[in-house]
């Protein structure tokens, strides 16, 4: 017997108990439901990229899907003051978001002449649509009323928008944990209108000076204010992809949903989540 054949009969009989009867028992495609998730990507036209553009979509929205997940379940964590498992769910989320900013790395593969094979059988459909980048957003605290209409023709999926629209975002609940911990916080931001954007406030800049110049007193609030600045910090580099992206394969046309494009991405990239955490760093 070679040393091949050895080999083969010893991982053989290694293997002997993987199972392959399956009739009675639920199988690996069963659990993931892959005959449904594989059978989403129904090109409307014949030109082979499609199915590029439609798989790095719906790819992004699943990594969305577990990015809505852990964002929340961690402002549960932060309204319960545990605060350390907020910080795993929010690592988390950071991970995730550097992995759907490689997406544009595969999409950019694409050039303008194939995109425009296809382009018109798009419609008015477009990633400005996207349910759950807003309800990221509205996660976030950037609020914007009018982007609500848009969802008007699902009144399920409006009312769970609205919700949201109207919840304490991340950075509402970690504000109202730096007055939890006896940090002064004007009430006025603590018991806010959720709905209302973000601006930024004076007491809440103080109270996360003190933080990050007593770090040793106040480590856990001090270990919140990095995670929410990586997950910014992610955000506007995905952000940026995104722009860059747009702009290597349409140029500065008129998006397919009627936005301006690659001058709108430009302008979203001026948005800032948690202000006083990015402009303590001039201070500290």
């Amino acid at each position: 017997m070679t040393k091949n054949e050895t080999y083969q009969n010893k991982a053989t009989a290694a293997e002997k108990g993987i199972h392959t009867d399956f009739k009675n028992n639920m199988t690996y495609g069963e659990y993931l439901q892959l005959d449904t998730l594989l059978s989403s990507q129904d090109r409307l036209s014949d030109h082979h990229d499609e199915m590029l553009f439609i798989v790095i979509h719906q790819v992004s929205e699943l990594w969305m899907k577990l990015i809505l997940h852990e964002t929340n379940a961690a402002i549960e964590s932060i309204k319960t003051d545990d605060l350390p498992t907020s910080f795993k769910r929010l690592a988390r989320v950071s991970k995730i978001q550097s992995q759907i900013i490689q997406a544009w790395d595969v999409l950019s593969t694409m050039t303008p002449s194939e995109y425009m094979e296809f382009r018109d059988s798009l419609g008015q459909a477009s990633g400005f649509q996207s349910y759950q980048y807003r309800l990221i957003e509205f996660a976030l605290g950037y609020k914007t009323g009018h982007i609500l209409k848009i969802y008007e023709k699902d009144q399920e999926l409006h009312k769970i928008l609205e919700q949201a629209y109207h919840a304490p975002s991340l950075y509402d609940v970690s504000i109202q944990a730096l007055a939890k911990a006896g940090l002064p916080i004007n009430p006025d931001m603590v018991n806010r209108d959720f709905s209302k954007p973000y601006e930024a406030d004076d007491s809440v800049r103080e109270a996360w000076l003190t933080v990050y110049r007593n770090v040793d007193k106040y480590w856990d609030l001090y270990q919140l204010g990095e995670k929410l600045v990586d997950i910014e910090d992610w955000l506007q580099q995905w952000r940026f992809r995104h722009m860059k992206t747009v702009e290597r394969i349409i140029g500065f046309k008129v998006g397919t949903g009627g936005s301006s494009g690659v001058n709108y991405l430009k302008k979203v990239l001026d948005q800032r989540f948690f202000p006083e955490l990015w402009d303590l760093r001039t201070e500290i």
